[in-house]
């Protein structure tokens, strides 16, 4: 092997400059004198040809300009991982700021010369090493662990590494790196590409306290994680965005302690996909962010029903994919735990001229979401929504064959297909009425005004006043209204509401700067004012 050339040159990562890419060719080329190093770079544009010259195939790229001959002098093949901690940290021999250059210490404008400072100096960068719990080297060329135990004595202390870009090639060289920390916790190798074990091999003691792990853009495939994940006996968060995950596998028997996975930006086959990682009992945060779905089903469970994959899933992120039917948003009712959702641009999210109502429709068609694209759903927004979508529906309803007497209401299979959670709603407000049901009518002035009854409670001897109202009025508009009526400060007031169709049921009117509309006020309901 020429000189400057590792023995293990052909496929290790380098870099050139601010370009990364692995080693494909080590040798002579045609009309040529001397070595060359054949790179496949990570960014083709950086490339020449697809590993061909003058009509002889030295190696292959994946794209066909990607790859490029260079001398090995210009290849960098990277540092171990305690010399790159130490020039990342400023605690190596040339940056020993503490004790100047050679054997000396300032004084003023002395310099006194000390016996044995060298090692003097290397025993403070030793304690300082030792101190570091939480370490990066991103981008610091590391490529290998380097001597044998030097980690473990130089660094005994990690929990965290961040390891991320550089220039590791294999899980081997991660695992050679973990096996020497008693005590990690967090591992971040994202933006390394590397070979990972095809087959199961010796399982290492290395991640046993590993809780969370970050691979992506690594080209790992989901074979090849099932294979490792018997080595990450407690990891409880996996992120894998970013690596061509296209098709998975049950995890039998490893990641069991799984509590959130990041499958982000890898386009997935198809939603049935997710049925085969649905068993996994802790998963509480599936991350799916441009995976390519289009539709979610969850065939176990009927209408109404809950489905036994995902049970302990409260957070999903299915944002920026292909999702364009309801259907979808209805089976993740199935979901038994599901709190939070986000799903910001899907082409459903087009379905509807006004952002507002389809947030209704999507709070109102699952029961227990608590927070959606990262806003809190208050109590009075779920009312009023569940509210609007029981009287926009209810024509529907009655005529797929839906009655106000039990006994005779059978709503056909379609309807309740299309909208599941419409019974319930039925049994938690009562069946609309049929003056509810009544086409929309025109925005006039007229018919946006609110007949309100507007009580004090705390004082019967004031008359109840009926007020007409517009139905786009703040709350805190109402309350300046109210403190002129009651001559009352407005900011002590608190209101609320009593339904005309709800008896005994009352609502907070708790945000002042939403409209009435937003807590589904009609006219002929009850404003109670109370300070």
């Amino acid at each position: 092997m020429a000189a400057g050339v590792p023995p293990d040159a052909l496929g290790r990562r380098i870099s050139c400059g601010t370009d990364h890419g692995t080693v494909r060719y080590v040798g002579s080329v045609s009309r040529t004198a001397g070595i060359w190093l054949g790179v496949e770079w990570d960014d083709p544009q950086r490339g020449k040809h697809d590993g061909s010259y003058e009509g002889t195939q030295y190696f292959k790229c994946r794209h066909p300009k990607g790859g490029s001959f260079i001398r090995p002098n210009k290849a960098n093949f990277g540092v171990d991982f305690v010399t790159a901690v130490k020039d990342r940290y400023g605690l190596n021999d040339k940056q020993d700021v503490q004790y100047g250059t050679g054997n000396t210490v300032v004084f003023g404008t002395k310099t006194v010369e000390f016996v044995g400072m060298d090692s003097v100096a290397e025993q403070q960068r030793q304690v300082q090493l030792n101190k570091l719990v939480d370490i990066s080297v991103r981008e610091c060329a590391v490529s290998h662990a380097g001597q044998e135990e030097e980690i473990s004595r130089t660094c005994a202390n990690m929990r965290h590494i961040n390891l991320s870009k550089n220039l590791i090639s294999s899980w081997e060289t991660v695992i050679a790196i973990a096996s020497q920390v008693q005590n990690l916790e967090t591992l971040n190798v994202s933006e390394n590409k590397m070979r990972f074990p095809s087959t199961s091999t010796f399982i290492s003691s290395a991640f046993s306290n590993l809780k969370i792990l970050a691979l992506n853009q690594t080209e790992i495939t989901w074979t090849e994680v099932l294979l490792c994940a018997q080595g990450w006996p407690v990891l409880e968060e996996l992120y894998l965005s970013s690596n061509n995950i296209t098709v998975l596998e049950r995890p039998d028997n490893v990641l069991q302690t799984l509590k959130l996975l990041d499958l982000s930006d890898n386009q997935l086959l198809d939603g049935n996909q997710l049925h085969l990682i649905a068993e996994l009992p802790r998963l509480e945060q599936l991350i799916l962010r441009n995976t390519g779905i289009s539709s979610i089903h969850f065939p176990d469970a009927g209408f109404g029903c809950k489905t036994k994959m995902f049970p302990s899933l409260k957070r999903l992120a299915i944002n920026d994919n292909k999702i364009s039917q309801w259907s979808s948003i209805n089976e993740l009712d199935k979901l038994p735990s599901l709190r939070a959702l986000q799903c910001n641009n899907n082409p459903l999210m087009d379905t509807e001229k006004n952002p507002e109502t389809l947030i209704q429709l999507i709070i109102a068609k699952i029961s227990q979401l608590e927070v959606l694209n990262n806003c809190e759903i208050l109590p009075a927004e779920r009312r009023g929504a569940e509210l609007d979508y029981r009287k926009i529906y209810g024509k529907d309803w009655l005529e797929a064959g839906g009655h106000w007497n039990p006994e005779k209401n059978k709503p056909s299979e379609e309807f309740l297909a299309a909208h599941p959670r419409y019974p319930a709603l039925c049994l938690k407000y009562g069946a609309p009425e049929e003056g509810e049901l009544k086409g929309r009518q025109p925005l006039t002035l007229k018919n946006q005004l609110l007949t309100l009854t507007i009580k004090c409670p705390e004082k019967p001897e004031q008359k109840p006043v009926e007020k007409k109202l517009p139905e786009s009025m703040t709350i805190q508009k109402v309350k300046g209204l109210l403190y002129r009526l009651f001559k009352i400060p407005g900011s002590e007031l608190k209101l609320s509401y009593e339904s005309s169709k709800l008896e005994g049921k009352e609502v907070e009117l708790d945000n002042d700067l939403k409209p009435l509309q937003f807590y589904s006020i009609e006219s002929g309901d009850c404003v109670l004012v109370r300070w």
